[in-house]
């Protein structure tokens, strides 16, 4: 599949040849919808797990007579009603953790970037020359997105590392997430209109599937 290359400020820059394997696979909604869902259930955080009666280490003896004191007949110390008692009905620990095979994880990964390039709009996948910018300004990067018509939400994704000047000018841009190569998911391509690649971003991912 031969994609046209452009620079950031839309100028071309020639072609590149994407490996059908990788960007030409027929995308399958019960696959895409396996992977991200094991994508957000591991993203989960479990509550903070509190000690609970059993738990605390505090005498289980009865510290007091059953009657005579004028007070409230106890039988441990560990009770919730204590200072350093344990917590009644407390939070546990939930472990939302799921196992999925790595052969579904990557042919996830490779439907959602045929899904992107096979976008009837034009704009599902984007090839950038590199992400260079003179000048590395929010205001200046912009009008290089106004002006190639990347509206919504836009994913950018580097080669071995994000340049510096591009993820800083990014940075305040409602909708704009910059990624390096090795970050590209599946949850987060599918999550925006437009998949912006670098030259070096696209033979790193070849590269990831085929080594």
């Amino acid at each position: 599949m031969k994609v046209k290359v452009q620079k950031i400020d839309g100028k071309a820059a020639g072609d590149v040849e994407l490996n059908d394997a990788v960007f030409g696979v027929e995308p399958r909604a019960d696959i895409l919808h396996r992977v991200v869902t094991w994508q957000l259930e591991n993203r989960r955080a479990t509550a903070r797990p509190t000690r609970e009666r059993s738990d605390v280490a505090r005498t289980g003896k009865k510290w007091g007579r059953q009657k005579g004191s004028g007070g409230a007949r106890h039988g441990d110390r560990g009770a919730p009603i204590f200072i350093g008692g344990g917590k009644a009905h407390g939070a546990r620990k939930r472990d939302f953790e799921q196992q999925l095979n790595k052969k579904v994880r990557a042919l996830g990964l490779k439907m959602a970037l045929s899904s992107k390039a096979q976008d009837a709009s034009g704009n599902g996948l984007i090839i950038l020359d590199s992400l260079e910018l003179k000048d590395a300004k929010t205001k200046a990067l912009k009008g290089h997105f106004d002006k190639n018509g990347w509206n919504g939400k836009v994913l950018v994704i580097g080669g071995e590392s994000v340049d510096d000047g591009f993820a800083k000018a990014a940075r305040n841009l409602p909708g704009v997430d910059v990624l390096p190569a090795v970050g590209a998911n599946v949850y987060d391509i599918l999550n925006h209109d437009t998949l912006v690649l670098t030259k070096d971003a696209v033979e790193k991912l070849e590269a990831r599937f085929n080594g």
